[in-house]
């Protein structure tokens, strides 16, 4: 039980990633912090609505029912909507107002809703109209190639369009590759060595709330499961 999906990449520097899913049972997931901010449709029952998703935080969980349809659209870093500042949206899903059973609401305007296929043109519409924009100075940044702005410019647009400190999107990063490394076979204390950890109580603090689960626990996740 859980979701079924497929995902593509973009070619639109306003988007990550597009996926389309569809849930299979009822249950409840582990989530762990997200960077980005979505866009997602969800049909249930005949009925679709759109959501804004903020970036997470930290990790939490996700209760799901049986024959959802699913389309996420994943925004680049950088790509915000200057009426909805992304540190605005953080930890909350944002239902936007259904115009028809086939649009919504957003910035005044009413749009149709979009699909798997179509996303990018989507975008390019809401770009076109200004109710989406990015922030060219987000990508320099994350490289450490930006040169001769003040920290305060940097901190406050980094803030504005990703809702995060630099700070935090370090933190988070390191920890979901922590988990990665544990997932694939590192042990805990080769994993605390290569990513800089001062030991394994502040490893464990970092997945925990990043992640969702304690190195332990990734370690057995990792582990084939035996036959009954």
């Amino acid at each position: 039980m859980g979701f079924l999906y497929e995902a593509r990449a973009s070619d639109s520097p306003y988007l990550e990633s597009v996926t389309r899913g569809r849930t299979e049972g009822h249950g409840s997931v582990i989530r762990p912090a997200e960077r980005h901010w979505h866009m997602v449709l969800a049909t249930y029952q005949g009925e679709t609505r759109l959501l804004v998703v903020g970036p997470w935080t930290a990790a939490g969980h996700v209760s799901f029912v049986e024959g959802v349809e699913l389309l996420w659209i994943k925004f680049a870093l950088g790509a915000f909507m200057p009426h909805m500042p992304t540190r605005n949206i953080l930890d909350s899903e944002t239902p936007l107002p259904g115009a028809s059973c086939h649009s919504f609401w957003l910035n005044s305007s009413t749009w149709q809703f979009p699909d798997f296929e179509n996303v990018e043109t989507f975008i390019g519409q809401l770009a076109r109209t200004g109710t989406l924009t990015r922030d060219p100075m987000i990508a320099p940044v994350l490289r450490g190639r930006i040169h001769g702005a003040a920290e305060r410019t940097v901190r406050h647009r980094f803030l504005r369009a990703t809702g995060l400190s630099q700070g935090q999107l370090r933190q988070m990063e390191r920890a979901q590759h922590a988990a990665d490394l544990l997932r694939n076979g590192a042990t805990i204390p080769d994993t605390i060595y290569t990513l800089g950890y001062c030991d394994q109580p502040h490893l464990t603090r970092a997945l925990k709330h990043w992640v969702g689960y304690t190195p332990a626990q990734l370690v057995r996740l990792s582990q084939p499961r035996r036959p009954a």
